[in-house]
């Protein structure tokens, strides 16, 4: 909780203190959002690496949690008031910063706060399930359910009271609440270190993993005894000339067969990143007033986090054991099809708030200027609120896609691979948020005449952008449909990693989801 509270403060506004301290323009700001959540989601896959190969999750944790630490001290100092703080020197003159100096701070901040996260995020939710595996299949779902849980109260409280914080009382202390909430986590998670069930990293499985399938490309076809059905990964193991055992090959494979249904995710992943980008470039220029005080234009990811809120508990306690009893159980890969519609939907209804957004400013007296962070917008009188449905509807996708996309990776890898395919599911995250700001950047360019976005939205088209991404994750989906009609789910091993012993543990069992 603490951890995410931290992250989700330094990701709130992020877009806001560029264009209003930083200097950016509305486009480069969009940049530095995108690719500092793309590089966080892409280094899972390197902290799962360091903790499978050497460190083991509990001191890659540690570890990460004080490069993150570093990288949290670095980030107020991009934003303190120097004039105020030193007053006026013996010359005359004022210390401050330049911009550039402040970008250089800022920047080198978010790289070690994205270590720090890589580090975390591959480690800590395997590492937590690790503690409860020996309880069953159930207990693993449930703690899944109830980490997410966890996460989303974090991030309630960074999207509302410190977004409040950073954009209506100074950057500075509202950089400075991450920090310590990050220290606090560190502090707690040290201090239970006993309690824990720990497990020593089982060696350099990804780099066994790229010897497995250089072996597979490059190696004549061995020689099978008669009647063995031919399959292209036997020729790596010992038994048929190769060089690892059978169970290595299998586990390899086993991580394979999940890399098809984690690139289909990656598209919800770039629907997902317009939250902190697109949405808020719209709430930006809505009307954040209630009661006479500017409530954060990022704030609206509290109603993301809300949903998420209240929905696990009623499908951890509700409609999965309720499917279950009715012998209508649904997988995982069901459960993330859902997710996917109802991401598809979210950026269906901003199209939609968009058009009423420009519809409203048309009219007489329907345009009002606010200022938010120290930075004027021309705004609609359309209440802010009218984008709840949209953070809602990625919420609730949440719960289906992401949730399940975690214990899908966690149970369908060998104990030996979790936190690489932990790693591997966040990489999708990553690619996700590089995937949305290369559809901005083509968008823009290829609509310059007649913009789709636009440093200001309100001389764009910017509901034509969100129809696109609407069309190209139903596209996704039906991808996503036929990957899933083929997939065969590992069995879940008593350590909770996917059985793939030779010849074992295999469901001759397809994918149905045409009820969705």
């Amino acid at each position: 909780m603490c951890e995410r509270l931290t992250f989700y403060s330094v990701g709130a506004n992020t877009v806001l203190f560029g264009t209003s301290v930083l200097k950016y323009s509305s486009t480069d700001a969009a940049h530095v959002a995108n690719i500092f959540t793309g590089v966080v989601y892409l280094l899972p896959l390197l902290g799962g690496f360091v903790s499978d190969a050497w460190a083991g999750k509990f001191r890659t944790i540690v570890g990460a949690g004080f490069l993150y630490t570093l990288g949290l001290v670095l980030l107020p100092a991009s934003a303190i008031d120097y004039q105020t703080l030193f007053g006026q020197q013996e010359d005359g003159s004022y210390y401050d910063l330049s911009v550039d100096t402040r970008r250089a701070l800022f920047l080198s901040g978010l790289t070690f706060i994205a270590l720090g996260t890589g580090g975390i995020k591959a480690n800590v939710g395997p590492f937590g399930a690790q503690q409860l595996v020996d309880n069953g299949e159930g207990a693993v779902q449930a703690f899944f359910n109830w980490f997410y849980w966890f996460i989303n109260v974090g991030s309630l409280i960074a999207y509302t009271g410190v977004a409040y914080i950073q954009q209506e009382v100074s950057f500075a202390w509202g950089f400075f609440v991450p920090l310590i909430s990050m220290v606090i986590a560190i502090i707690i998670f040290i201090a239970a270190q006993t309690l824990y069930i720990h497990k020593p990293p089982g060696g350099s499985i990804l780099a066994t993993s790229v010897l497995v399938c250089c072996q597979v490309c490059v190696r004549r076809r061995p020689v099978l005894p008669p009647g063995h059905k031919r399959r292209v990964f036997d020729k790596a193991k010992k038994q048929y000339g190769g060089s690892f055992d059978s169970d290595v090959v299998d586990s390899v494979k086993s991580v394979l067969a999940v890399i098809p249904v984690f690139i289909t995710v990656i598209m919800y992943w770039a629907i997902y990143a317009q939250m902190t980008t697109t949405f808020f470039f719209q709430g930006e220029r809505m009307d954040v007033r209630v009661g006479g005080i500017n409530i954060p234009a990022s704030g609206l990811n509290a109603f993301n986090t809300i949903i998420i809120i209240i929905l696990i508990p009623i499908v951890d306690r509700g409609l999965y054991p309720f499917l279950q009893r009715i012998g209508r159980p649904l997988t995982h890969l069901q459960r993330m099809g859902i997710g996917f519609l109802l991401a598809a939907l979210s950026v269906v209804v901003a199209g939609v708030v968009e058009i009423a957004r420009k519809d409203r400013m048309h009219e007489a007296h329907g345009v009002h200027m606010q200022e938010l962070g120290g930075e004027k917008f021309n705004a609609s009188d359309l209440s802010v609120f009218a984008q709840v449905s949209e953070y809602a509807l990625v919420g609730a996708s949440e719960v289906f896609a992401s949730i399940c996309g975690l214990e899908f990776a966690f149970t369908q890898a060998p104990k030996s691979m979790q936190g690489v395919v932990t790693g591997l599911f966040y990489v999708a995250s990553g690619l996700g948020s590089f995937v949305s700001d290369g559809i901005l950047n083509a968008v823009k360019a290829a609509s310059k005449d007649y913009p789709w976005f636009d440093d200001e939205i309100n001389n764009a088209h910017v509901e034509y952008f969100f129809f696109l991404l609407a069309g190209l994750m139903l596209l996704d989906f039906l991808v996503f449909l036929v990957i899933a009609r083929f997939y065969r789910y590992r069995k879940p091993s008593p350590e909770g990693g996917g059985e793939v012993k030779a010849g074992e543990g295999t469901i001759e069992w397809k994918e149905d989801l045409t009820h969705l």
